[in-house]
Formats: C-alpha cells, structure tokens, sequence
C-alpha cells in the first residue's frame, strides 16, 4: 500500500485504485456494471451528482452490517465488497419496485419516452407488473414559463437537476422541498418557474433522468404551420445543430452533415431554408463596431456578448446593476426573425403575419427568449415557434425521414449564406473570436493573414478562460471567455472588483456553449461528444473560403440596400435591444 492507491477485491477481483475513489468507481474499473440512477459523473464543469438517495447501486460488503451505495462510498484498503448477492439484488428491486409505485405509468406518451433511466432499469430489471399498491402523488404540471414544463409527479428525487441548478450554473432555483412520501425537488413553495430566478438554459431538462423536467414542445403547432397554405412557412438552424442532429441517424458524432440537414428540412415541407449562420455573421457586423466604438471611447467596458438567452436572463436577475455593459445587439435567432419579418418578407411580397419563421435551436431559453415581448412588433413575434435539435429529430423520424439517406443541398438565398465566422458561434470562445476578426478589419482595413485568423487563446471547452489578443498592430485588449452560469458569476464578481481587467467577455450559459444546449441530443454520459462537436465546428470554419462576417456578400447586400450601415438608425432599430431588471 501507498499513499496513493488502495487496494480491495470486487467480486473476487482484486483492483487497485486512487484514495478517494468510490465502489463504484473502482467497480468500473474492472468493467463490472453497477446500476445507477441518481448518480451522474459530469454534470458540467467538473460537478457530479452523488447523494447516495436512490440507493439502486447498493452493494454487500463484508463486515459491514448494511447495505453500502456504491456510489457514495469510499474505498478502503483490504474491502472485500460483492456487488450481485441475493441480498444487494433484492434491495435494489424492492427500491426500484416502490418506485415505480408512485410513478405515472404514462410511459408511451411521456417525453423522456426510450430515454429514460428509470424505464430502462425497468427493463433491465424484468418488472412487468407494479408490485405495491396504494397512494400515488400527484401534481398540476407546470408549464408557465413557455420554455420548460415541470411535472413533479415524475420526480424520483435524485436531485441531479439541484445539483446543477444550484452547484454548476449558481441560478438557486431548484430545492428539495415536503418531507417523506410528499418529497420532491421543486421551487420555493413551488411556485411556477416563469415566477423565479429560472434562466430556461435547460441544463435541468438534460440532467433529468426521468420525464420530471423536459421542454415545452410547438411541434404540432409547426406541422400545423407547414400545412396551413395560407402561410409561408421558413426555418432557420442554429450553428449548433450540423454537428449533433447525425447522432440520431447513425453518422460519427460531431460529423457535420449541413447539406442532409437541409435536405430533410425541404423534405418536411418548409417553404424555405435558411440558416442563422446568415444573422450570426450579421451578430459579428453590429457587435464588432459596438466593440470598437466602446474601447475607443473607453466607456462601458467590458463589453459582454448578448448572444445566448439564458445568460442574459442571468444577468437581469443577478446582476442589475451590470445591464450597462452587455452588448444591445440582439442574438441571431432574433435578428433573423426580424429580418425575415421585414426585409425578407418585403422581398417576396408576404405580409409579415403570414410568414412563419421557425428557428432549430440547440437550446432551451431560446423557447423563452423568442415569447420575450420585446421581440414582438404590432403583435407580430419575430420568431414564431422554436424546436430543439432532439425535437427535429423527432420530426424527421415521424415523417419517415432518413437523413442518412438524404442527398447534400445548399440552403436558399438570401439568407442562407454565411462564413466560417459564423460557425464557430456553436462553441464556448467562437463569438469573440469571429468578432475579433471583424475588429482587426475594422481596425486595419485588411484581413488577419495565415493561423493569426485562428484566435487559439479563446478555444477549448475550459469553463473560464482570460486572454490578451491582438487588435491592431501594438494595441491589444483583455478578454475573458466562459461558459456555465456558475462561471459567469465568477467573472462578473471580477469586473464588479476590477472594471478595468477586461475589455470583452463572451458569456455562454450552458458549459461548453451551445454544443452542449439543453435540447441537444443526450450526451449519455459520453463527454467527449463535446469534443467531436467543437472539432466539426472549428472543422466546418476551416473549409470555407470566406471566415470572416464582414466579407459574407448576402450580408453586403443586405446593407447596401436596406439597412445603411452597422449601428445606423435603421440596424439599430431592427437589430438591437435593451435589458431589464428582474
């Protein structure tokens, strides 16, 4: 023995692990499967979930008079532990059973239906029949927030959704709340979640391993919509979505497939395709002289990108007394919105009521922030209905759509083209970057030349990251990049301490950015499908011959002929917004 490693034998195999570890831990290692349910390894930025409160992983060890939870308990030198004797099997189905006593039986219309942890064990378990009969909770289903429904008669209490409300992205919104068979994890006095701190960036909704916590849903609304022939119906993808939507047919996670994409979207029967890559670039074009107007002037700096909906709900009810300083530019999806509502709808003689514009997001507080009145003109919203990539999948194997089967296309014009800027939007650091590219152009009145196009300090799935780029020759600015809500509060304490340590930040609520938003397929447990993600973004800017906003030619057009320049009155109408304390 070392100070290092203890030594203990699992099912009579010995294995050797770091001190700290946990049976489960050590189990593993050995390639022995252990159930769980309210275990969760990585919750984002390094937080795992382990309360020990399902007790479905417990295991026999010698000399011990109970039952231990594998997951919660520390390895010690010399353990003997037995993971399948009648004893811990018995245990785990009992707890399993009770479960499943106080739980709807609703399965074949839940949303979590074939990806729920709880159905699954079920299975594995051989359960055909419920056991234990008697009182069964029940709760009104929440859906006041037009982002996530809450139905806590789902609930199993394995805190996971606490856990990275609370710990990971420091919202507060989620507690344990009644004692005993009433128990559940909900809000303060559970009170609906349009009414709390709630940012809607949907962390919760993948955390959960059940249907307690999903998304609200428009995809009927949407068919409706595409079958109406007194609409124009047009749909936008976020950056996002190319690198995760092949998981569910089959292609190599993180594999962009935009060309199939597009095709099984014109097969759905949208009138149009376009893509927010288009309104990204146009992002870059207004934040980039936002950017350089305020380091020129020296006023309200830092400058905090305004792309994702979920931090900056974050920052209206956390941080009022900052709301000078984030970016008015609104993000893509809304400038999109409000560009295919005027401009576009203009172009192809359609009255802006009758154009439907549908956005396929990566993201849950993309539902809230499209619902925001504020993008609303003459009651006409910007963006009419949002779905999730998981949400499109569905779509696409409803109607019998096979994207591994479908030939490449490019999206429509004028709003579908776009640079590589405008794809690295999808991962934590890519909206700084774009726009420093745009920033040196303004600066310099020429592009970066070679790998100094590449702003390599910004990469990388770390969840805080500072850096000095380089604007102009000899002037530099400071710049911090983080995603996770828990990463943004730590940033922002910073400038409340130090107005002056950085110039621009870019702030992403869910850890990884939008690669990892909470409608994006399921990780599953596997974290490296973050990195295959980000590689087939950064992979998707490397092949385009144009990566910089300002040289995107449809993005030209659009302000020749009908916006005038960045930030003038007209853009400044259509395209930026202000924010409210909450």
């Amino acid at each position: 023995m070392n100070n290092t490693t203890v030594n203990l034998t699992i099912n009579g195999k010995p294995v050797s692990v770091p001190v700290g570890s946990t049976i489960l831990d050590a189990a593993r290692k050995l390639n022995i499967k252990i159930p769980t349910l309210c275990y969760c390894e990585k919750l984002g930025c390094g937080v795992s979930n382990k309360p020990a409160s399902c007790r479905i992983c417990v295991v026999e060890v010698e000399r011990r008079r109970n039952l231990a939870p594998a997951c919660a308990t520390p390895v010690a030198e010399g353990m003997v532990v037995h993971t399948n004797t009648q004893r811990a099997l018995n245990a785990r189905r009992t707890v399993l059973e009770l479960m499943l006593s106080d739980h709807p039986q609703d399965c074949l219309v839940c949303p979590k239906n074939q990806e729920c942890s709880l159905q699954k064990l079920a299975a594995d378990f051989g359960i055909r029949e419920v056991e234990y009969k008697g009182e069964v909770n029940h709760f009104d289903v929440d859906v006041s927030s037009e982002a996530i429904m809450r139905d806590l008669s789902k609930c199993i209490m394995c805190r996971r959704c606490e856990t990275v409300c609370n710990k990971v992205q420091t919202v507060g919104t989620l507690t344990g709340f009644g004692r005993g068979f009433n128990a559940k994890v909900g809000t303060a006095n559970l009170m609906p979640l349009a009414d709390t701190s709630c940012t809607f960036c949907g962390q919760c909704v993948n955390a959960c391993p059940v249907g307690a916590i999903t998304g609200i849903s428009y995809v009927k609304q949407v068919w409706a919509a595409i079958n109406d022939p007194s609409k124009t119906v047009i749909v936008q993808t976020a950056p996002a979505v190319r690198v995760a939507v092949g998981q569910e047919f089959g292609f190599e996670p993180g594999k962009p497939i935009t060309g199939k994409l597009v095709s099984g979207l014109r097969a759905l029967g949208f009138d149009k395709v376009f893509d927010t890559n288009f309104s990204a670039d146009l992002t870059i074009m207004e934040e980039a002289h936002e950017i350089v107007e305020r380091v020129t002037s020296g006023k309200d700096l830092p400058i905090l990108t305004s792309c994702c909906p979920g931090w900056i709900n974050f920052i209206e009810h956390n941080f009022p007394d900052l709301l000078h300083i984030p970016s008015s530019c609104k993000s893509p999806q809304q400038m999109f919105g409000a560009i295919a509502k005027s401009y576009y709808a203009e172009k192809i003689g359609v009255k802006a009521q009758d154009l439907v514009v549908v956005s396929v997001m990566p993201c849950q507080a993309k539902k809230y922030e499209a619902a925001r009145p504020e993008f609303s003109r003459d009651g006409v919203r910007d963006v009419d209905f949002v779905v999730t990539t998981r949400e499109l999948c569905r779509m696409f194997k409803e109607a019998g759509v096979n994207l591994a089967n479908m030939e490449d296309s490019d999206y429509d014009s004028p709003l579908g083209d776009s640079t590589g800027a405008a794809d690295i939007f999808g991962v934590t650091g890519g909206v700084l970057e774009a726009a420093c590219r745009t920033v040196y152009f303004i600066l310099n009145g020429k592009n970066l030349d070679g790998d100094a196009i590449n702003f390599r300090a910004v990469r990388g799935l770390d969840g805080l990251k500072e850096a000095t780029v380089e604007i102009a020759p000899g002037k530099s600015i400071r710049v911090a990049v983080c995603s996770g809500l828990g990463n943004a509060r730590r940033v922002l304490e910073m400038v409340r301490k130090d107005p002056a340590r950085f110039q621009a930040i870019e702030i992403m609520a869910c850890p990884g950015g939008c690669i990892n938003g909470g409608g994006q397929p399921f990780l599953h447990g596997q974290a490296d499908l973050l990195e295959k993600r980000m590689k087939g973004l950064y992979s998707e800017d490397e092949r385009k011959t144009l990566r910089c906003s300002h040289d995107n030619p449809d993005i030209k057009l659009l302000y020749r002929d009908y916006l005038g320049t960045p930030g003038g009155e007209k853009a400044h109408h259509l395209l930026h917004t202000i924010y409210h304390q909450k």
